[in-house]
């Protein structure tokens, strides 16, 4: 089965997100710098990615999967294949093993960690770490599915027999440069190695333990490098793990630590990821908890990876921009993280306000009504249910929009609804209002409904408290549109504080208290809008501020490459008042780009 949905991010108190969508187009040197942005998946929460290149020229992904609403790591029971060819489309290839699948496993299922895959002789092995028994700290097994394709088709073959029951998760398998493969794996302080058998589900010779990494807590990722073996691994820096690594001159060591090769991440104690190459670039995939800010629900991240002429690794610069594309644009079902951060929901004016004491408005679980709000949501199965939902003639895509307050950090929701294609739900996450009765708080995102108006939406708690005083439903409607656009040698474009006009472009933003402002901006009939700043820059990543009016916001700009590679095109939802009375400034002095162009684009 193929997973096209999207679960997205919070932001400021909104939940950001936007239409799922497959296209195909192809770029010219004229297309903007396209990056993935980080995390690269956000339809389902994923962790532990391993990366692998096969001969069909792609990239893919083996992670394990993160469940909402959370109930811990015992949870997850279940993985997804990710491929691209260009390493920012990516394509959620389906869920190909879950923990029903596995006839000696866990009779409670869970338990279906951080997974690894080879490749030998037209079979794809797909390696998995599950308990046998419900004391399931002691009864772990190295599982082997297999199949004859990278992303379908895997059945449970058994499990690698002779390996220890207790820490023995986190396989990885690295094949040599001679043919053959070793098998790496451990948790809890206890890392391992063993050459594997000619059947890829056998031990061939004694088990390793490597007593002399510095640390190792988990998470071992064997790769080699111009004779090297290097081997990454999760440290057991309290509640922050960073990710580690040694060398070797052979496959089983003994490994020389080298040091920290990633910081803690985002919002996650837990790090785990992979070193992969990758036309002609090296890659560290590893995860974060960016989106939900919870270690629980971790999302897949990517950036560089860089060594040092004496083959030592230079540490990893966490981005929000990613990587670039490495070919031309293909197929994706992931929406790129700006995609999301930018998402514009102003085609969405049919608006239909559910207050909580209305009649079609059901609750349950144990939260409660107290006047015009429902509250005691924080506890687990707590819901409110809408019924009766119009989803318009066709149905499809509608706009989900929930008012709230909350004193807790980082509530969440998992939403359902009648016309979700799959039947996963849909997050929706929160942030701290400051008060459980400052209903300040506004939470977005897009759903699926069917044709008629007898749709069910459902928002299920016990992931943090929140009180809800509204939900709103809107539905789209075609909005035309006028684009202007403002080059920088207008004479309603003023610089100062350094920044210079130079032909075609204004130059020097880098400067401290650099800016330059376009006046007489048409905000037409007033409201939502979005500005686009096009550019070039040598800098890896710079940051602008804008403001418009009392309004202020923040442009992330990645490098293109030069500073006349006029390739850079970032977008931000604005307000505008009403009229040509506009002025739009933006403000540099963290990093430079070279801007040639700044276009408004109106719903008229």
């Amino acid at each position: 089965m193929k997973k096209t949905k999207l679960g997205k991010l919070l932001l400021s108190g909104t939940m950001l997100t936007s239409v799922l969508f497959g296209f195909t187009s192809a770029s010219s040197a004229a297309d903007p710098v396209v990056m993935s942005g980080n995390p690269i998946i956000t339809s389902i929460f994923t962790a532990d990615p391993s990366a692998h290149v096969w001969s069909d020229g792609r990239i893919y992904l083996y992670p394990s999967h993160d469940i909402f609403p959370s109930r811990g790591s015992d949870l997850m029971d279940k993985y997804h294949v990710y491929s691209s060819d260009n390493m920012v489309d990516w394509v959620d290839e389906g869920e190909i093993l879950s923990a029903d699948d596995v006839p000696w496993g866990r009779p409670e299922g869970g338990f279906m960690w951080a997974p690894d895959a080879a490749y030998k002789n037209g079979t794809y092995y797909f390696y998995f770490p599950h308990p046998s028994d419900t004391n399931w700290n002691s009864s772990w097994k190295i599982g082997v599915a297999t199949s004859s394709q990278p992303d379908s088709g895997f059945t449970v073959q058994g499990y690698i027999p002779g390996l220890p029951g207790s820490n023995m998760i986190d396989p990885n398998v690295f094949r040599d440069d001679d043919g053959t493969y070793y098998l790496y794996a451990g948790g809890g302080g206890v890392s391992y190695g063993a050459k594997l058998g000619a059947d890829m589900m056998s031990i061939d010779g004694p088990i390793a333990q490597f007593t002399e990494l510095q640390d190792y807590h988990e998470a071992p990722w064997v790769f080699k490098k111009d004779g090297l073996y290097y081997m990454t691994y999760a440290d057991g820096n309290p509640g922050a793990n960073r990710m580690r690594y040694a060398t070797s001159a052979n496959p089983l060591g003994p490994w020389t630590n080298r040091g920290v090769l990633l910081d803690p991440v985002a919002g996650s104690e837990t790090t785990h990821g992979s070193v992969v190459a990758y036309k002609g670039n090296w890659y560290l995939f590893y995860h974060t908890a960016k989106v939900s800010n919870n270690g629980t629900l971790r999302s897949t991240s990517v950036d560089r990876l860089y060594f040092n002429a004496d083959g030592t690794i230079q540490k990893v610069v966490q981005t929000e921009g990613g990587v670039p594309a490495v070919g031309p644009r293909s197929t994706a079902t992931e929406v790129k993280y700006y995609d999301i951060v930018n998402a514009n929901y102003s085609e969405y004016t049919q608006k239909t306000d559910y207050a909580m004491n209305a009649g079609n408005v059901t609750f349950g679980g144990g939260a409660t009504r107290s006047g015009s709000t429902i509250e005691n949501l924080h506890l687990t199965g707590s819901y409110i249910q809408l019924n009766g939902i119009n989803g318009g003639a066709s149905g499809g895509k509608a706009l989900l929009t929930v008012e709230y307050a909350s004193a807790d950090g980082g509530p969440a929701f998992k939403v359902d609804a009648s016309g979700d294609p799959y039947g996963d739900g849909y997050y929706l996450g929160m942030s701290n209002t400051g008060g459980w009765g400052s209903y300040t708080g506004v939470a977005k995102r897009l759903i699926d409904l069917n044709p008629g108006a007898n749709n069910v939406v459902k928002l299920t708690g016990g992931m943090g408290g929140v009180n809800v005083s509204k939900v709103s439903i809107s539905l789209k409607s075609s909005v035309p549109q006028t684009v202007t656009e403002y080059p920088v040698t207008g004479s309603n474009v003023t610089v100062g504080g350094g920044a210079t006009k130079s032909g075609s472009s204004i130059e020097n933003m880098h400067l401290s208290g650099a800016y330059f402002q376009v006046s007489g901006v048409n905000g037409g009939m007033g409201g939502n809008a979005q500005v686009t700043v096009v550019y070039g820059s040598a800098d890896a990543t710079s940051t602008f501020g804008m403001a418009i009016g009392s309004n202020t916001y923040s442009l992330t700009l990645p490098g293109t490459g030069g500073w006349s590679n006029y390739t850079g095109s970032v977008s931000k939802q604005v307000v505008l008042a009403a009229g040509t009375n506009n002025v739009i400034r933006f403000n540099g002095g963290a990093g430079g780009a070279n801007v040639t162009k700044v276009i408004v684009t109106l719903n008229s």
